[in-house]
C-alpha cells in the first residue's frame, strides 16, 4: 500500500472493443443454476505491459444476506484463455486488504508458462471498498503525511498524540461510511468473489492468492467448497491468530528480517563502510533513528517514517541494496537524500494508499474481535518492544484503530476443509509478514493440501518471483492438478534464491519478475 504499486488497468489504452464471456468447456452451469447471475461485459483495456488485458464491472449486493438491497460495483480484469479448451477463471488477489488486483491478473498469466496461462481466463478484481471498485473508501485522506509522532510512546504526550490520531481515524470512518462498513470484510468478500465465479458461467472456479489472498482463498473454500477446481495459497495467513495475534506474531519475525538486512550489510563492508558486525551496524541504525526523531530528514523522514521505509525490507530483499545505501549515505556522508528518495520510493502513501488503509481496517477491524482496553495493548506491545522493537509500536499505531472501531466484530472462520481437491500451498521458511507456522497449520487444516517450502527464503510472495523450482511445481498444477507428496509434513523444498548484490556490482539487480510482483504486493498484507 504505497504509491509505487500502481493500479494499470485502464492505463495505456492498445486497442478498444467489446467481448462477452462465453464458457469453453462443458463444465458450464444450466441455465436455471445461472437465471439470476450478472453478465460481464468485458472492454479492452490493454497496457503496455499487458495488451491483452480486458476489464469489466460487476454489481454485487452490499449485503449478501439482502440480494436485491443496496448494490456495489466490483472492477474486473482480464486475460482470455486463448486454448481450444479452457480450464475456466482462475481468479487472482494479491493480499492487503486492500490491495488491488487488476494488475495482477495482466501479470500472472505473462509470468506463468504460455501453455498453462493460455488454458485460464484469468481474472483480478478490486474488491469490494478497493481502487476502481465502487464505493472506493478513503477514510481520512493524508492519515499518514510525515513528519508523524514517533511510534515509540517512551512519553505520555507521544501515546497521547498517537491514541488521538488512532482514534480520529475510527471516528472518521464511522461517520463517513457507517451505512458500508458493517459489509467490508472477509466474508462478504468471499461472497462477491462467488458472484465473480457466476457471472462468468462456470460451475468452478481456480483461485490463486498471495498473503491476506490466502486467507480469502481458505474462507472461500469453506464456504463454497463445492466451487473449487483448484487452490494455489502463496504466503499464507495464519487463520487461527487473526488478526491481533498474526500481528504480535509479525512483530518478532521482521525484526529477524531487520537483522538479516543488518548482516547483509556487514558482508559487503567493502561498498557500504558501516562495519563488519551485525549488532554494531543494527546499533548505528537505532542511533540515526533516534537522531531523525530530533531532526526529520527533507522535513518528512522522522522516527515513524524511517521505519515505514525500512518495514519494506522485509518483505523482498531486492530493496536491501537501496536501503543500505540510504543507510551508508546518512551515516557516513552525513548526507540525507537518499533516505529522502528511499522513503518517497517504498513508503510515501497516496490516494491509492488511503484507499488501501482504510479497507485493511475496515476489514480487519471487522473480520474478529480486538482489544478494547487500551491497557492491553499496552501491556502487549511493550512486552514485544523488549526483545523485538524494530516494528513493534510502528505496527501497533498501524492496527490501533481497531481498539476504537465503530462497528463490532464477527467471529473469525474455522477454515479447517476436508472437501477439497488437492490444493498446493507454498511458504518461505523465513517470511516475515505470513511466519511459516501460518503455512504449517493450513496444511494440517487443508485435508489433501501439498506443502512446498522454500528452505531458508525470506521473502513474501515466492512464486513467479524468480524460483523455477516453485514455479515448476505450480505449473504443473494448473496445468492437470498434480502435486507433489512426500508422505512426510512438506511435500516439497525447493532451495532459495541468491540474496542481492550492492547495487555498484554487475549482478546487483534482482529479478525483473520478482520485483514486479513486489510492487504488485504492496505491504502490510
Amino acid at each position: 500500500m504505497r504509491k509505487r504499486a500502481a493500479v494499470l488497468c485502464g492505463a495505456a489504452v492498445v486497442v478498444a472493443g467489446t467481448v462477452t464471456a462465453v464458457p469453453a468447456d462443458a463444465s458450464a452451469p444450466s441455465s436455471a443454476e445461472t437465471a439470476h447471475a450478472a453478465k460481464l461485459t468485458w472492454k479492452s483495456c490493454g497496457t503496455t505491459d499487458y495488451p491483452t488485458l480486458q476489464c469489466a464491472s460487476l454489481k454485487v449486493p452490499l449485503d449478501h444476506r439482502n440480494p436485491y438491497g443496496k448494490q456495489i460495483t466490483l472492477a474486473l480484469s482480464r486475460v482470455p484463455h486463448t486454448a481450444k479448451k479452457s480450464q475456466g477463471p482462475l481468479l487472482v488477489n494479491p493480499g492487503g486488504p486492500g490491495g488491488s488486483g487488476l494488475s495482477l491478473a495482466g501479470f500472472v498469466a505473462t509470468s506463468l508458462p504460455k501453455a498453462v496461462a493460455s488454458q485460464y481466463d484469468v481474472i483480478g478484481f478490486d474488491p469490494r471498498g478497493v481502487g476502481k471498485s465502487t464505493p472506493a473508501l478513503d477514510c481520512k485522506p493524508g492519515y499518514f503525511n510525515p513528519v508523524r509522532p514517533d511510534s515509540v510512546p517512551s512519553t505520555p504526550a507521544i501515546e497521547k498524540a498517537n491514541l488521538e490520531r488512532a482514534k480520529s481515524f475510527a471516528a472518521a470512518c464511522g461517520k463517513k461510511y457507517a451505512s458500508v462498513l458493517p459489509y467490508i470484510n472477509t466474508i462478504q468478500a468471499v461472497q462477491d468473489m462467488d458472484s465473480i465465479r457466476a457471472a462468468t458461467g462456470y460451475k468452478k472456479t481456480s483461485y490463486f492468492g498471495y498473503s491476506y489472498g490466502t486467507y480469502l482463498g481458505a474462507v472461500y473454500a469453506k464456504l463454497f467448497p463445492q466451487r473449487v477446481k483448484r487452490l494455489v495459497l502463496d504466503s499464507i495467513v495464519d487463520p487461527t491468530g487473526v488478526w491481533y495475534d498474526d500481528n504480535i506474531g509479525q512483530d518478532y519475525a521482521f525484526d529477524g528480517r531487520q537483522k538479516a538486512l543488518m548482516s547483509w550489510i556487514a558482508k559487503y563492508n567493502s561498498t557500504y563502510k558501516l562495519g563488519t558486525d551485525p549488532a554494531k551496524i543494527e546499533a548505528k541504525w537505532y542511533a540515526m533513528r533516534k537522531a531523525l526523531a530530533k531532526k526529520p530528514a527533507g522535513g518528512k523522514v522522522g522516527a515513524s517514517e524511517l521505519e515505514d521505509t525500512f518495514i519494506p525490507g522485509g518483505y523482498y530483499n531486492g530493496y536491501w541494496p537501496y536501503l543500505a545505501e540510504a543507510f551508508a549515505a546518512y551515516v557516513n556522508n552525513k548526507n540525507a537524500d537518499p533516505l529522502v528518495e528511499a522513503y518517497e520510493n517504498f513508503a510515501a502513501i497516496d490516494a491509492s494508499g488511503d484507499n488501501g488503509y482504510s479497507i485493511y481496517t475496515s476489514v480487519q477491524c471487522r473480520d474478529a474481535s480486538w482489544p478494547r482496553d487500551w491497557n492491553q495493548w499496552r501491556k502487549d506491545n511493550w512486552a514485544v518492544y523488549d526483545k523485538a522493537p524494530f516494528m513493534a509500536w510502528n505496527n501497533a499505531w498501524y492496527n490501533a484503530p481497531c481498539a476504537f472501531w465503530p462497528t463490532d466484530s464477527l467471529r473469525p472462520i474455522n477454515v479447517a476443509n476436508g472437501k477439497l481437491p488437492p490444493t498446493l500451498l507454498f511458504q518461505a521458511t523465513n517470511d516475515a509478514a505470513t511466519p511459516y507456522q501460518g503455512g504449517a497449520t493450513v496444511h494440517e487444516l487443508l485435508a489433501g493440501s501439498s506443502f512446498v517450502v522454500e528452505q531458508g527464503g525470506g521473502n513474501h510472495g515466492i512464486t513467479l518471483s524468480g524460483n523455477a523450482c516453485l514455479d515448476k511445481y505450480l505449473a504443473k498444477y494448473l496445468t492437470d492438478g498434480t502435486v507433489p507428496r512426500s508422505g512426510g509434513e512438506i511435500d516439497a523444498v525447493c532451495p532459495k534464491l541468491p540474496d542481492p548484490k550492492p547495487l555498484a556490482t554487475a549482478a546487483a539487480s534482482a529479478s525483473e519478475r520478482g520485483s514486479t510482483l513486489h510492487g504488485l504486493l504492496g505491504f502490510r498484507g
